[in-house]
């Protein structure tokens, strides 16, 4: 039975792993930019339900129109800064990345202060016990929203022109728009759809964590960037088994054998192993 109780551990751990990876995986395989602040959009996700469910008292309407002004906020990030970088060196819009990573991590902190704020909810779902088998209501909760996302994006990815057009753009940016694709705004509905899930994961811990601060995404920050180098860079589903896998290694190795070193670091010793082995990770291609 302890199998099963660290199997839900896994699948919920992996599942904020996931959210946050794949829009962070969906914007490079477009651009081909380590979006660094893609985890302070994850912060700010947390503090406007925060904000918005103090307000009207209702979870969802917090969670939906944060997702929706996170997702607008990304676009903008996209629209009037690195648009105009894009012809850099890599390096050059990544530097920005951390920049604007580490200033709007100080804006929190002067607009909230350096505290932890709670994030309690009440919600209608049951909480499921079989003996010394359990799942919490915030457990089901972040299953059944990650599962009813993932499916969403599934078939938005592979059923519209919307999918159509990012699969287009990342595969050949400029093929795709030699074609008549309009890439800018392709690109810029990438920043939305993948900032709305980094708002959407950075809500969830919030209030699985009971606690939403300032600096909440900087572990998020490298944990999304191993998933996404586990996965292979720019690949959809290589980010969500590598998600799964990296919540996996980390549960089963400190609950089963404890760890020498911090639970954190896990993930970058699987990073290494994987970077001897599968150079591009699970699914990913070659540079171009």
């Amino acid at each position: 039975m302890e199998l099963w109780q660290e199997s839900v551990n896994i699948l919920v751990l992996g599942s904020i792993y996931v959210l946050i990876a794949v829009g962070l995986s969906m914007i490079y395989g477009i651009l081909r930019v380590l979006h660094v602040a893609h985890a302070g959009i994850y912060t700010l996700g947390a503090f406007l339900s925060l904000s918005i469910a103090g307000v009207t008292g209702n979870f969802w309407i917090a969670l939906t129109l944060s997702a929706i002004i996170s997702g607008f906020f990304g676009a903008l990030i996209y629209r009037y800064i690195y648009k105009f970088v894009l012809k850099e060196e890599r390096i050059v819009p990544l530097i920005i990345s951390v920049g604007l990573f580490i200033t709007m991590q100080d804006l929190y902190r002067i607009i909230y202060g350096p505290y932890k704020y709670p994030f309690s909810i009440s919600t209608a779902i049951p909480y499921i016990r079989v003996g010394s088998f359990y799942v919490s209501p915030l457990q089901m909760l972040i299953l059944m929203i990650t599962g009813v996302i993932l499916v969403g994006l599934y078939f938005v990815l592979n059923k519209t022109r919307i999918g159509v057009g990012l699969k287009a753009c990342a595969n050949d940016l400029q093929m795709a728009e030699a074609v008549g694709i309009n890439t800018k705004l392709t690109i810029a509905l990438a920043f939305f759809i993948g900032s709305a899930l980094a708002a959407v994961a950075g809500t969830l811990v919030g209030v699985y964590d009971n606690s939403v601060y300032p600096t909440m995404g900087s572990t998020v920050s490298y944990k999304a960037f191993v998933v996404v180098v586990l996965g292979g860079f720019g690949s959809l589903k290589g980010s969500v088994i590598a998600g799964y896998l990296l919540a996996a290694a980390e549960v089963l190795l400190v609950s089963w054998k404890g760890f020498f070193l911090p639970r954190d670091a896990i993930g970058f010793l699987v990073m290494i192993i994987f970077l001897i082995f599968l150079p591009n990770g699970l699914f990913g291609k070659k540079e171009r």
